[in-house]
């Protein structure tokens, strides 16, 4: 693996940056406290082209690659999770799977508007579907030209806010995981409907809804892969899609550390400032180290996919991993700060509760933990 980043990898770096800095973090707070969605910001970020990163250019996205992502990622998560969700999900679920499994027809319809001011929604999660994904309930049944799709899915990000939706349904439950399929639904399909905002502890600005099909007509032509790959075609984008989660986690840590940092220099206790005393000083070796430690991970996650090697392990230890230190890490922000530390105004309260989610959305650590396992077992 080659640690050493280009000029083209800098400059992205720095584009990121300064756009979390300029654009997301005045009013970020807000967002937060009202839990708006951060339309404009998430406007501007696809005309800047992060919302279709490693999207062909000839589909109208930037050709990167996975290791420009994730330092895109990183920046813009220090600042709001909740627009780098939207990012993430884009990216590395809507995006990355329309292109490697979809139809040119679908890629000319739906890619090219995703990759630069479309919003894409993965729905595979339902009422009792979460880490379980085997144990889908929404049914897509075959109509010979078009299914007829019923069900509810849950916690779906960007839920009201995207234009396309990659829906995960059973056509048949005889064939189990086999029969399951992946098609793409528009907004505003009859019998389609969004449900209520989910009232979130963290990632508060990001758009979370269920959603509800009855007797939703989806053309044929819109299953994504032949039929009965909608299974594969989860679980495979789904292990992309934690080297996104893997960054923002690296991001929340790394924004809450800068944090700490910068106040450890401002505020003074028994006469010298926090950065002097040697037990702040130990507890932010700690963060560092772990910090870098998950940077490596999630690099060596986007590195292996970009040389197209196997990076199904790569990927989850680096979720596992910078999750784990992201609430750690941020947790310390808090205390670093003390009573200040408490009041949204310092911000490292909200990044410690937008921390636990990167534990929970694609694939719990529990699950990340068996995934890890079976590859080194099997």
């Amino acid at each position: 693996m080659n640690f050493q980043l280009t000029e083209e990898h800098f400059a992205v770096q720095q584009a990121a940056r300064d756009f979390a800095q300029n654009e997301l973090l005045p009013g970020v707070i807000e967002r937060d406290t009202h839990q708006k969605f951060p339309v404009e910001q998430v406007k501007k970020m696809g005309e800047l082209g992060f919302l279709g990163m490693m999207v062909d250019p000839k589909y109208n996205g930037g050709g990167m690659d996975s290791i420009s992502y994730v330092l895109a990622m990183e920046e813009i998560s220090k600042v709001d999770a909740s627009a780098s969700v939207c990012m993430s999900v884009n990216n590395s679920l809507v995006c990355w799977g329309l292109e490697k499994y979809g139809t040119e027809e679908q890629k000319e319809k739906y890619l090219k508007k995703l990759a630069v001011q479309g919003i894409g929604a993965f729905c595979l999660s339902e009422p009792e579907a979460g880490s379980d994904a085997t144990s889908q309930r929404t049914t897509a049944e075959d109509k010979g030209d078009y299914y007829l799709l019923n069900g509810t899915k849950n916690w779906i990000t960007n839920g009201s806010t995207a234009s396309v939706y990659v829906v995960i349904a059973q056509t048949d439950a005889a064939k189990k995981h086999k029969g399951i399929n992946a098609l793409i639904v528009e907004k505003g399909m009859p019998g389609f409907v969004v449900g209520k905002k989910e009232d979130k502890m963290g990632i508060r600005g990001s758009d979370t809804h269920s959603l509800m099909f009855t007797d939703v007509k989806v053309p044929k032509a819109n299953r994504i892969g032949d039929d009965g790959f909608g299974f594969s075609f989860a679980m495979t984008t789904l292990n992309g899609g934690r080297i996104g989660i893997a960054s923002q986690a690296l991001g929340i840590a790394a924004g809450a550390y800068e944090l700490a940092v910068k106040y450890s220099k401002e505020r003074k206790a028994f006469g010298k400032t926090l950065s002097e005393h040697q037990a702040i000083q130990f507890k932010l070796a700690d963060m560092a180290t772990k910090i870098d430690a998950a940077r490596l991970l999630v690099h060596q996650a986007a590195w292996l996919k970009d040389q197209k090697k196997d990076f199904v392990k790569a990927a989850a230890m680096a979720k596992l991993f910078a999750s784990q230190i992201a609430q750690e890490v941020t947790t310390e922000a808090v205390q670093i700060h003390g009573g200040y530390g408490y009041v949204k105004e310092y911000h490292v309260e909200r990044l410690m509760r937008d921390a636990k989610i990167t534990q929970i959305y694609e694939g719990t650590t529990e699950i990340q933990k068996m995934v890890i396992s079976r590859e080194l077992l099997r």
